[in-house]
């Protein structure tokens, strides 16, 4: 039984409305529809797939194992990335990935979920 693909994955937040914004304007995703659960969160779009599941649930106390180091996504418009990071005073970090045409710029959700934004083909 291989897996075929990754379908998504979940971050527990603190701050629904905040992280919702953070991935909407430095991750390009979008909120779309979302089953009617009976506890607070949002689903976030990479084009058609939800990509995102965000939690928020007052009083939770089991939330995953916190091994996870960062995860990827697909970017364009690196120029523009680097800027509104600039202009919003977000930290962040640029590498640049030996033998291929390769940026990554790396940054924290305001949970703390290290984010890597994969720039293919672009200049700094």
């Amino acid at each position: 039984m291989p897996a075929t693909s990754l379908d998504h994955y979940n971050v527990f937040c603190r701050d629904l409305n905040k992280t919702v914004a953070f991935y909407e304007r430095y991750v390009g995703l979008r909120t779309g529809d979302r089953p009617p659960f009976s506890f607070p969160g949002a689903w976030l779009y990479a084009g058609d797939k939800a990509v995102l599941h965000l939690v928020a649930e007052s009083g939770r106390e089991a939330q995953g194992g916190g091994a996870i180091d960062h995860i990827a996504f697909n970017c364009q418009n690196l120029p523009a990335t680097v800027d509104q990071l600039k202009r919003d005073g977000i930290k962040h970090e640029i590498r640049k990935v030996p033998g291929r045409p390769l940026q990554q710029v790396f940054i924290h959700d305001p949970d703390g979920v290290m984010l890597e934004l994969n720039f293919r083909n672009e200049p700094v």
